[in-house]
């Protein structure tokens, strides 16, 4: 068994290597496109919003932050910087495990829900770029 364990180690970690690099591409381009087109997600900190659209933005905003910890923790570890806090900087990469499958639930969960009330063609929109009929 611990044969097969460190069988797949190695191309499990190439495979965590080439999502990270495309996570950072990815994540780059979207903050751009953020800066340069808008931010496409409600403000929670306007007092007009209703509580589930503050729940949506409140939830975007811990998703970059989360996805930029991870970014910068994963950069650290590669590339061996700050050292020092080693142990403190892996263990708060590893979080990630937890967090990203939280969001990902929340995210179909809104969508179905969504889907399924008084914001129909939400995937639509996603896929399309505009409600289909």
């Amino acid at each position: 068994m611990t044969n097969i364990a460190r069988a797949i180690r190695s191309p499990m970690w190439e495979w965590h290597i080439i999502f990270a690099y495309v996570m950072v591409i990815a994540f780059v381009a979207r903050i751009i496109y953020m800066l340069v087109k808008g931010i496409k997600f409600p403000n929670p900190f306007k007092n007009n919003q209703s509580f589930k659209a503050r729940l949506q933005g409140f939830t975007y905003i811990y998703f970059y932050a989360f996805v930029l910890i991870n970014v910068v923790t994963g950069i650290c570890l590669k590339f061996s910087l700050l050292s020092a806090w080693k142990e403190g900087i892996e263990a708060t990469h590893k979080f990630g495990i937890y967090w990203f499958p939280v969001f990902l639930l929340l995210h179909f969960a809104g969508i179905a829900i969504a889907e399924h009330t008084n914001e129909r063609g939400v995937v639509s929109k996603m896929i399309g770029g505009g409600v289909r009929n």
